[in-house]
């Protein structure tokens, strides 16, 4: 029960801070570089702060690193769907609050169509990456540098991927609820999440073979 609170709140926190920040980037700014530089300091910023803060229960806020840890024995597999659902849940909340913090109704689907080839590849790339970052950080024994690496990793991939790095499916899910700077149309979000869980299966045959036991 610690474990899913720990994931529900982690990602409430995280999926907020994408929404808000980008609800308050597009009020402080017309410029849309300035507004995605805004988005992406501030979810940084969170995945530092929350995973400090949770990582000696639970701090996977993602579906994907989930399943990967599911599949290096990191994670008990019967754990698996209550924590997957906690991060689903958790996610949708955070998209309800920063809505309703900037006093937006609690659900407005988003109509921000995000699809074609090269967004897709993006996705793959981007969730690719982060998983590889945090279980090459784990396999080295580097748990304490997970918060960072993490962070700093979301932040550039903002920036080097043409889908700004979403590379969750719970974050992707939960940004079908607001029609603002970070929202997703429904439409889109299978797509995405196919994508995610391609890129996480290839960084986890990426980590297999670099630290295979001889």
């Amino acid at each position: 029960m610690k474990a899913l609170l720990a994931e529900f709140i982690g990602t409430l926190f995280l999926v907020a801070t994408v929404v808000g920040s980008g609800i308050m980037a597009v009020q402080l700014t017309d410029d849309v570089g300035l507004q995605l530089l805004i988005n992406s300091l501030a979810t940084g910023g969170i995945l530092i702060a929350m995973i400090v803060a949770l990582q000696s229960i639970s701090a996977d806020f993602n579906p994907a690193v989930t399943l990967v840890a599911v599949a290096l024995k990191r994670t008990p597999a019967r754990a698996a769907i209550g924590l997957i659902a906690a991060q689903i849940a958790g996610g949708i909340a955070g998209t309800v609050l920063a809505n309703l913090m900037f006093n937006l109704d609690a659900i407005t689907w988003s109509d921000h169509e995000r699809s074609g080839g090269g967004l897709w590849l993006g996705e793959a790339v981007a969730t690719f990456g982060l998983v590889l970052v945090i279980f090459a950080l784990l396999q080295a024994g580097r748990d304490a540098a997970v918060a960072y690496g993490v962070a700093a990793y979301i932040v550039a991939a903002y920036w080097f991927t043409s889908s700004t790095s979403f590379a969750n499916p719970a974050v992707a899910v939960a940004r079908m609820f607001t029609d603002t700077f970070a929202g997703i149309d429904p439409a889109s979000v299978a797509m995405f999440v196919l994508m995610q869980l391609v890129g996480a299966a290839l960084a986890l045959l990426t980590i297999r073979i670099l630290w295979e036991k001889p």
